[in-house]
C-alpha cells in the first residue's frame, strides 16, 4: 500500500512525487514512456519557478542545471516593430530532455518508486485507489493524475467544431546567440525562440549551443516550421 500514485513523470508529476517524498510519504510515480526524451516546449524556466525547482532537484542535478544560461531581456516582434523589456531577476533555459531526466533521477534519489514504460489502463476505488496497468495492480491512499491532456485516463470534451492548434518546436545552429527570449507574432499563433545549452545524452556534439524555436500555431495556418517561419519577416 502506498501513502501516493503519481501517474505522468512530466515536470508536474515528478515535482509532486518528490515533494511528497520529501515529506515521508511512500510514493510510486509512474510513466508510461522513458527518459531522457525531447518535448515540444518552450524551455524557458522563470526565476520564481528556478528557486523551487532547486529546492526539488538532488544536489548533482541542481549543480549541472544552475549552470544553465541565463535570459535577462525579452523582445517581443509584433507588426513591424520591437518591444523591449528587461527580465528581473534572470530567467533560464534548460532544455526538456535534461530536465525531465533530472526530476526523474532527483526523484528516485529521494525515494520514489519510479516505474518507466507502465501505462495506466484504469484508476478504481473502494476502500482505497487501485491502479490498473501493464505492469500490475498497484493500491494508494490517494492518485495524482499528472498524465496531460492527452492522456487515455482525461476525459475527452463532446465533439464539436473547433479550431485545431498545434505545437511544433526544432533545434537550430547559430553563432553567438543572444541571451533573450523573443516572441514572434502572426495572425494565428506566435513563436517563441530562446538559446539553449544541451548537456549530458541531450549533447550529440562538442557544440551544445543551441537555439529553441517553439511555435503554437493554428493547424490551417501552418503545419511545420518551415511554414510558420514564412509568417513573420523577422522570425524568417
Amino acid at each position: 500500500m502506498h501513502d501516493l500514485i503519481v501517474i505522468g513523470a512530466g515536470p508536474a508529476g515528478s515535482s509532486a512525487a518528490i515533494t511528497a517524498a520529501q515529506a515521508g510519504a511512500r510514493v510510486l510515480l509512474l510513466e508510461k514512456g522513458r527518459f531522457p526524451r525531447h518535448k515540444v516546449c518552450g524551455e524557458f524556466v522563470s526565476a520564481e519557478s528556478l528557486e523551487l525547482l532547486f529546492t526539488l532537484l538532488a544536489t548533482e542535478y541542481a549543480e549541472s542545471l544552475g549552470e544553465a544560461i541565463r535570459i535577462p531581456q525579452s523582445r517581443i516582434f509584433l507588426d513591424g516593430r520591437v518591444l523591449q523589456a528587461e527580465i528581473v531577476p534572470a530567467a533560464a533555459s534548460i532544455s526538456r530532455f535534461d530536465l525531465d531526466l533530472a526530476l526523474w533521477n532527483s526523484a528516485v534519489h529521494a525515494g520514489v518508486e519510479a516505474l518507466e514504460q507502465t501505462t495506466v489502463q484504469n484508476v478504481l476505488w473502494a476502500d482505497s485507489f487501485r491502479v490498473q496497468t501493464t505492469r500490475g495492480n498497484f493500491e494508494s491512499l490517494a492518485v495524482i493524475d499528472a498524465s496531460g491532456r492527452w492522456s487515455n485516463l482525461t476525459a475527452k470534451p463532446a465533439a464539436t467544431p473547433r479550431e485545431k492548434w498545434l505545437g511544433v518546436k526544432g533545434h537550430f545552429a547559430e553563432n553567438s546567440p543572444l541571451a533573450s527570449v523573443d516572441l514572434y507574432f502572426f495572425d494565428g499563433g506566435y513563436c517563441g525562440v530562446s538559446p539553449v545549452e544541451l548537456t549530458g545524452h541531450s549533447a550529440a556534439s562538442t557544440n551544445t549551443r543551441r537555439i529553441n524555436a517553439c511555435a503554437m500555431v493554428r493547424a490551417d495556418v501552418a503545419s511545420n516550421l518551415a511554414e510558420v517561419f514564412e509568417l513573420n519577416s523577422a522570425l524568417r
